[in-house]
């Protein structure tokens, strides 16, 4: 299962992020302190995911279980996505799902850069829900995803030039 989802900066500024498991405000910062703490004093010669600490991730686990929970992530450009996964999850699927999720986004704004990820937050998440639900990996094809965003911006058309009085009409937009 993904735990989290967080995408931040070279100087640790997130840009999105998405936990899947129940953690305070508090408990979030500090994590996303944490990864880019970790993240980036590794080398690029090291591999691209490592374990962590359960209690990091602010899923409260029970003092006798032992959960293992290890963070994958991608650098690009200026961006590092960041997944934090279970024992469950593959290392190299997640791998994939960043590359696919990246992929998508770089179609969807045509060159996908930091001041997307800002200024269309809102896109930006239903992309990744696209792929994530729940913590759960429910798509991995992006021409898939991009038929569903398609879709979606079909029905918002539909739904501002229906027969709604102009007045509503401009409620809704």
């Amino acid at each position: 299962m993904i735990s989290s989802v967080v995408v931040f900066n070279n100087y640790g500024k997130p840009r999105l992020t998405k936990f899947y498991v129940y953690a305070s405000e508090d408990q979030q910062q500090k994590y996303v302190a944490e990864c880019f703490r970790l993240i980036s004093k590794r080398s690029d010669e090291q591999c691209n995911f490592m374990e962590i600490r359960a209690d990091m991730t602010g899923s409260g686990t029970k003092a006798g279980s032992r959960s293992r929970r290890k963070i994958v992530f991608r650098c690009y450009a200026t961006l590092y996505f960041v997944f934090c996964i279970d024992e469950s999850e593959s290392e190299l699927g997640i791998l994939d799902l960043i590359q696919v999720f990246v992929e998508t986004l770089d179609r969807v704004f045509e060159n996908v850069c930091e001041l997307d990820l800002i200024f269309h937050v809102d896109r930006v998440n239903y992309v990744l829900d696209e792929f994530v639900v729940g913590g759960l990996v429910v798509e991995t094809n992006t021409r898939d995803v991009l038929t569903m965003l398609q879709l979606q911006k079909t029905e918002e058309v539909s739904v501002s030039s229906s027969k709604w009085p102009s007045s509503i009409s401009s409620m809704i937009q």
